[in-house]
C-alpha cells in the first residue's frame, strides 16, 4: 500500500494510518464504523479476501468477482451510527458511496448492519434506501437508472434485484 495516500473512506488520514492497519490485519477495527470505512477502502481497492473475511459466515456469498465491471468508486459519506461502539455487541451503519459505473455517477444509499464475533466486528446485511430502480444524475445531470437486471454495484457479481436490491 501507498504510504502518502489519502484513505479512500474519506477520514482525511493516510491510507496506511487508517484503513490500511486493518486490510493488513494489522488490527481489527474497533467500532462498525470502522469496518463500514475498511469494506468501502477494500472495494475502491478490489480486496475480495478482506470483504469476504468481515462478512457473517451465516450471510457471506462463497466468492466476490472484483476483476471486471466494477464501479470506479468515487465517495463514501458516513450518515449516522446507531450503537456499534467497541462495547456494543451490534450496530448499524447508514451511508451513501458514490460511483461512476458505465460512464454514469451514481449513489448506493444502505443502512448497514453489523456485529461483534470473537474475532471482532463483521458486515451482516443491509438495506438499501432508496427505491429499487435508483434514480442518480450523471455528469451531464440527466437522471439515470440501475436496472434489477444490472450487476449489482457491491461486486457480489449478481444481478441487482438477487444481491442488494432484493
Amino acid at each position: 500500500m501507498l504510504v502518502n495516500r489519502s484513505c479512500p473512506c474519506g477520514s482525511g488520514q493516510p491510507l496506511s494510518a487508517c484503513c490500511g492497519i486493518y486490510l493488513g490485519h494489522e488490527a481489527a477495527p474497533p467500532t462498525a464504523e470502522a469496518l463500514m470505512r475498511s469494506r468501502y477502502t477494500a472495494f475502491v481497492l478490489r480486496n475480495a479476501d478482506y470483504l469476504l473475511a468481515t462478512w457473517d459466515p451465516l450471510h457471506r456469498p462463497r466468492h466476490i468477482d472484483l476483476t471486471k465491471d466494477q464501479p470506479e468508486w468515487l465517495g463514501l459519506e458516513i450518515l449516522r451510527t446507531e450503537s456499534g461502539k467497541a462495547d456494543d455487541c451490534a450496530g448499524q451503519v447508514e451511508f451513501i458511496a458514490r460511483f461512476r459505473l458505465h460512464g454514469a455517477e451514481q449513489t448506493l444509499h444502505e443502512r448497514s448492519r453489523f456485529r461483534k464475533q470473537d474475532k471482532g466486528w463483521v458486515y451482516v446485511d443491509g438495506d438499501i434506501l432508496t427505491h429499487t430502480e435508483r434514480n442518480v444524475s450523471d455528469s451531464l445531470g440527466t437522471q439515470r437508472n440501475i436496472g434489477r437486471n444490472a450487476p449489482c454495484p457491491c461486486g457480489s457479481g449478481q444481478k441487482y434485484k438477487r444481491c442488494c436490491g432484493g
